[in-house]
């Protein structure tokens, strides 16, 4: 049984930092790309960052680039997700998921396994 759990989110003020991690069990860590999104209140879930199996290809949405750093612990099957300077706007559930393959991907239906998230809260 594959599992993801995050945990890290809390609440932060502005321009603060925080980071997440993420957790798995359950499948060969190592050969799997992994993910972060995000979803506010009302808002469609969206794509945070992405790296790829050996850490080698990473991808950032534009709306993070510069501010947050993926990275990932293959020995200790663990990917943390670094965040600086927020901004209320980073307000979300921020979840971790686990890729179809190796190769670093965008895609929400590329993901196979989805942890239950954590709230991450920016106050202004």
């Amino acid at each position: 049984q594959v599992q993801l759990a995050e945990s890290g989110g809390r609440l932060v003020q502005a321009g603060g930092s925080l980071r997440l991690s993420c957790a798995t069990s359950g499948r060969t860590f190592s050969s799997y790309a992994m993910g972060w999104f995000r979803q506010a209140p009302g808002k469609e879930r969206e794509f945070v960052a992405a790296i790829n199996w050996s850490g080698g290809s990473i991808y950032y949405a534009d709306s993070v680039k510069g501010r947050f750093t993926i990275s990932r612990d293959n020995a200790k099957n663990t990917v943390h997700l670094y965040m600086n300077s927020l901004k209320p706007e980073d307000t979300a559930v921020y979840s971790c998921a686990m890729a179809t393959t190796g190769r670093v991907t965008v895609l929400p239906y590329e993901y196979s396994y989805w942890g239950q998230g954590t709230q991450v809260t920016v106050s202004s």
